[in-house]
C-alpha cells in the first residue's frame, strides 16, 4: 500500500493524540475508606463542627508496643514532650511504657509538666536561655529542681548555669550537650569539653554533672553518594565513646555521683541504636504518632494514629479561578481532578490530604488558613457538612493548633484531652 500524505498526517495526529492522552493527569478520586467513613459519621453526630485532631487509642497502641520491640535492650525510654503535648497524652505513654522520664524543649512545657508529673526526670533538650531557667528556678514546684537536667552546649553557657546557682543558692544538674555529627551545636572540641567537667567538678555545691546528650538525626539522612547511613552512626557512636573515655580520664570522680544520663536517639534512629550502643537513656515521641516526616526506615511497623478533621462548608462544580472563569470547562476536561470543588474549614496545615483520596490543594486559587479550597473528580462523593481528613506532616506544631485532642477507640469517642499552654 502506498503511504500518502493523508496518510502520513493522519499518523502524525494519532501519535500526538496518544501522546496527549499518555500526559493527561490520572484520576486520583475515590470514596472515603470505611475507616474514615466511620469517623466522619461519629463527627457529624458528636463533632463540634470546627477542624479536630484525632487520636486513634488503638493505633497509638499498636505502636507503643512497636516502640517497646524497637529499643535497646537495658536501655531508658525517655518521652519527647514536644511531640505529645497533651498532658493526658503524656501520662497515657508514661504509663504504657513504664516509663518515668521526659525530654523538654520548652519553659512552659517544662513548667507544666514539672508541676503535673512530680516523679518525672526532665531532660532538657536544648539550652535554654538563661533568662528562661532563671524563671523557671525562681517558680519550681516543690521538689522539681533535683529531677531536672540543664542542657549546656558550651562553657560560657556553663559559667551562666554556675553564675544562677550561686546566686539563688541552688544547685543544678547539668548535663553537656555533644555534637555527634550533627552540626546543630553542642561541644565537639575535647580541650573545651574537659574543661567544663572540671568546672562541674569544682563547684559541686553549685553544678552536678548528669550526663551527655548526643543526637544523631543525621544518620541516615546523608546522601548515600557521600556517606552510608551505617559509617554516620558508627560515626556517631565513636564521638559518644571519645566523650565518655574522655570523662573518665578527666573527671573520674563525676562518674560516681549518680547514675548518669547517656541519651541519644531519636524517632527515626531508634533502630540503630538496638543494634550497638553507648547509650543508656534513648529518647522518642513523633513515631508514636507517625506524621508524614516520618516515613522512614526503620519506622515500617508504625503506623498513622493522628489526623486532622475538617468540615466541609461549600460545594462547586468545576474549578473557576478569578479572571479565568472562561477556562474552567478546558480545566476540567483535561484534569479530571478538577471535575469538583469543595471550600474547608481552616487550612495551611503542615498536613496531607488522605481521604477522601484524590483531594488537592488548588495552587492558581491559593490556600487560606480561614477556608481552602481543594479540588478532585467527580469519584469522589463529599458534600456540605462532610468532613474531610488530613495527616500531619509533624506532630510538633500541629498538635497545639486544634485545641482538646478528640480521643476514639473501637469506633467511639471516649474522651477529650487538652492539649499543654505555649505560654509562660
Amino acid at each position: 500500500m502506498k503511504l500518502t500524505r493523508r496518510h502520513f498526517l493522519g499518523g502524525i495526529g494519532m501519535a500526538g493524540a496518544a501522546g496527549l492522552a499518555a500526559l493527561r493527569p490520572a484520576d486520583h478520586g475515590a470514596a472515603h475508606t470505611a475507616y474514615f467513613l466511620q469517623l466522619q459519621t461519629l463527627l457529624q453526630q458528636q463533632g463540634s463542627g470546627t477542624p479536630t485532631l484525632l487520636l486513634d487509642l488503638d493505633l497509638l497502641d499498636a505502636n507503643i508496643h512497636a516502640l517497646q520491640q524497637l529499643l535497646k535492650p537495658q536501655a531508658a525510654y525517655r518521652l519527647v514532650v514536644k511531640s505529645l503535648s497533651s498532658a493526658a497524652l503524656i501520662d497515657y505513654v508514661l504509663r504504657k511504657t513504664g516509663s518515668q522520664r521526659l525530654m523538654c524543649f520548652h519553659l512552659p512545657f517544662l513548667q507544666q509538666c514539672a508541676a503535673q508529673f512530680p516523679q518525672a526526670d526532665i531532660l532538657l533538650g536544648k539550652p535554654l536561655p538563661i533568662q528562661a531557667a532563671r524563671q523557671f528556678v525562681a517558680h519550681a514546684p516543690v521538689g522539681a529542681l533535683p529531677r531536672v537536667q540543664w542542657l549546656v552546649n558550651n562553657h560560657d553557657r556553663l559559667l551562666q548555669y554556675r553564675q544562677l546557682a550561686a546566686q539563688t543558692g541552688t544547685p543544678l544538674r547539668i548535663n553537656i550537650e555533644l555534637d555527634v555529627g550533627l552540626h546543630r551545636g553542642g561541644v565537639s572540641d575535647p580541650h573545651q569539653l574537659a574543661a567544663m567537667l572540671r568546672e562541674i567538678k569544682a563547684a559541686p555545691k553549685l553544678l552536678s554533672f548528669s550526663g551527655f546528650m548526643g543526637y544523631d538525626a543525621h544518620v541516615g539522612k546523608i546522601p548515600g553518594a557521600l556517606q552510608s547511613a551505617e559509617q554516620s552512626y558508627q560515626q556517631s557512636q565513636q564521638r559518644y565513646s571519645d566523650a565518655i573515655a574522655l570523662l573518665r580520664q578527666q573527671a573520674p570522680a563525676l562518674l560516681d555521683q549518680t547514675p548518669l544520663t547517656f541519651n541519644g536517639a531519636g524517632s527515626a534512629t531508634l533502630h540503630w541504636h538496638r543494634r550497638q550502643s553507648v547509650c543508656n537513656d534513648l529518647s522518642a515521641g513523633s513515631c508514636l504518632l507517625k506524621p508524614g516526616d516520618f516515613e522512614v526506615t526503620g519506622l515500617e511497623k508504625f503506623v498513622p494514629a493522628a489526623f486532622i478533621a475538617a468540615p466541609v462548608l461549600k460545594r462547586l462544580d468545576g474549578t473557576r479561578i478569578p479572571g479565568i472563569e472562561h477556562l474552567a470547562g478546558p480545566m476540567a476536561c483535561w484534569d479530571r481532578n478538577l471535575q469538583q470543588s469543595w471550600f474547608i474549614y481552616g487550612g495551611k496545615w503542615l498536613a496531607r490530604y488522605v481521604s477522601p483520596p484524590g483531594l488537592q490543594d488548588n495552587a492558581l486559587y491559593g490556600s487560606s488558613s480561614n477556608q481552602s479550597i481543594v479540588t478532585g473528580s467527580k469519584q469522589i462523593r463529599l458534600g456540605v457538612d462532610d468532613w474531610v481528613f488530613l495527616r500531619p506532616d509533624q506532630s510538633e506544631a500541629v498538635l497545639l493548633q486544634f485545641g482538646d485532642l478528640l480521643v476514639h477507640r473501637s469506633g467511639q469517642f471516649v474522651a477529650r484531652w487538652p492539649v499543654l499552654q505555649q505560654s509562660a
